[in-house]
């Protein structure tokens, strides 16, 4: 396609929001007017789809609940009950916050709490680093970090980190249940911390649950500072735009009512059931068409500024979560999904966009766009040109290069990476995967993957406990064979083995011995 050609197909499909100064570009990837027609009547029904949500259908039938985190930008749509727990619940984000960098709420060693730890997992963490990274100000009112996941190690970086500021610091500990095992460890590992200081765990918490779970029970009855709510009807990966995200960024000094708004105002555009002037629709599109509808193609996300750099991680559980299903609403094995990454530019273009231009084509790109290079002023670093200059070079060198060699590519442009922004960008790839999930007829707000991984987990530990418990009964040395046998666990004696193998790297008494190589000649023992 020729200049003329490609600037008349920009013009024909670039839309823009002038309210939120937002552009989106998909004129850069190959669809053909025939698979707009042919998919018609599937956009015409994922918009139906998309009302009912929203009118309070049941979308999540494996747990009988509603999906509603579009309510939370505007409770006005939301039920009566659940419109006055939004309200109430930003009320009560907001005087926290209030009282906490006033002093009023401070903890017993300090006039001040300096830092906040988050303990989460999964779309509790995700969303909160994101934001964290992208709108946390240079110098905030508290310095955040975060304990997402269950590795000793890492838990033990992070409170080395804290030091002494461990006496001002104010644990936020997100689970819907309480019984999500990574959130509880970290939990139990940082109250041990405190423990270990002298200091009261109880007056530096507090928990952001669901009324009446595990986690509920336990703060209440030890007397943490404050409850947030979760609620039934938000997902993990869509909660950033709750208390789950909202009380971290406004801890920092995010402005969260911009957030809000952003939401809310792109909520309002990807209600619109017009293809090219719904720009939800339009990713939708783009999606279907580079993956064949079947996420044949990778999605690779490219945002052309530094603090957007854990975008990408935060996409990989919204989309991957939601859309990477076996089997469609009709019962069929389909195995569907689209494979997020990315990192940075212009990072990438000295790391990985050589294979993305001339190696294997199973990918498209998503260049995100920050107009704004900084706040006030920049110096030339060459005659008449900025350091930022160079950056959207790089981006606009790359967009070409990447067409030119057949790779295909969209374009989201934003004003500056702001509080609103972040908010309509969170808003504009929710509605994405809920039309996209339409089109290709599978429920995006289920993860039975998730729980199934999870029950796998829990019986391993459940036979490590079989597997010691054993073992002592025996009191001698057994070979791996013999154990497996006693144990009922012949079926199952390579996760025996990774098992005694973790024990004994950790000191937890357990011995192997025999050649390594051959892991079926070790014998087992317990130590004296």
């Amino acid at each position: 396609m020729d200049s003329q050609a490609l600037w008349k197909r920009y013009e024909d499909w670039l839309y823009y929001h002038e309210g939120l100064g937002l552009y989106l570009d998909v004129s850069r990837m190959r669809f053909e007017d025939s698979l707009v027609d042919r998919l018609k009547p599937k956009f015409e029904n994922a918009f139906r789809a998309m009302k009912e949500l929203e009118a309070g259908a049941t979308a999540n039938p494996d747990e009988g609940r509603m999906v509603g985190h579009y309510w939370l930008r505007d409770p006005d749509l939301a039920p009566a009950q659940a419109k006055q727990e939004i309200i109430d619940s930003l009320q009560q984000i907001e005087t926290f916050v209030r009282q906490v960098h006033s002093g009023a709420i401070a903890p017993p060693g300090a006039p001040k709490f300096t830092d906040i730890l988050s303990i989460g997992i999964g779309g509790s963490a995700l969303g909160p680093e994101f934001v964290a990274e992208a709108l946390a100000p240079i110098h905030p009112p508290m310095e955040i970090h975060f304990i997402d996941n269950t590795d000793p190690a890492g838990i033990d970086r992070i409170l080395a980190q804290l030091g002494d500021r461990l006496k001002s610091t104010l644990v936020i500990v997100i689970s819907k249940s309480g019984g999500t095992p990574e959130t509880r460890n970290g939990m139990l590992e940082v109250k041990h911390a405190y423990e270990q200081q002298g200091l009261d765990f109880a007056r530096h918490a507090v928990a952001i649950t669901m009324k009446g779970s595990k986690m509920d029970q336990v703060s209440q009855s030890e007397g943490w500072l404050d409850v947030f709510p979760m609620f039934d009807w938000v997902g993990g990966r869509t909660s950033e735009l709750s208390a789950v995200g909202l009380l971290a960024a406004a801890l920092q000094g995010i402005d969260i009512r911009a957030m809000l708004e952003g939401a809310k105002a792109m909520d309002q555009a990807t209600r619109v059931p017009d293809l090219r002037h719904n720009p939800a629709a339009l990713l939708a599109l783009a999606w279907y068409y580079a993956g064949n509808g079947k996420g044949e193609k990778d999605m690779v996300i490219l945002p052309y500024k530094d603090s957007l750099l854990l975008f990408s991680r935060y996409l990989q559980q919204l989309v991957m979560e939601s859309l990477g299903k076996e089997t469609d609403l009709d019962g069929k094995v389909v195995n569907q999904g689209i494979a997020v990454y990315g990192n940075k530019g212009s990072t990438d273009q000295h790391a990985y966009v050589q294979q993305l231009r001339e190696g294997v084509p199973n990918f498209f790109v998503t260049f995100i766009e920050v107009l704004q290079d900084r706040e006030g002023p920049s110096i030339a670093v060459e005659p008449g040109v900025t350091s930022g200059d160079y950056l959207s070079g790089l981006l606009q060198g790359t967009r070409q290069a990447l067409y030119e060699n057949h790779r295909d590519s969209i374009t989201i442009t934003i004003p500056k990476v702001s509080p609103r922004a972040v908010g309509a960008l969170i808003a504009l790839y929710e509605r994405a995967v809920g039309l996209y999930a339409s089109l290709i007829n599978i429920n995006a707000y289920h993860q039975p993957g998730v729980e199934a991984g999870k029950k796998a987990a829990a019986s391993v530990l459940e036979l490590q406990n079989r597997v010691v418990d054993t073992l002592e009964k025996a009191g001698q040395s057994m070979s791996l064979s013999d154990l497996a046998a006693k144990v009922g666990a012949t079926q199952h004696i390579e996760i025996m083995y990774k098992i005694l193998r973790h024990l004994e790297a950790n000191d937890r008494g357990i011995v192997l011995q025999g050649d390594r190589s051959k892991p079926s000649s070790l014998t087992v023992s317990l130590t004296a």
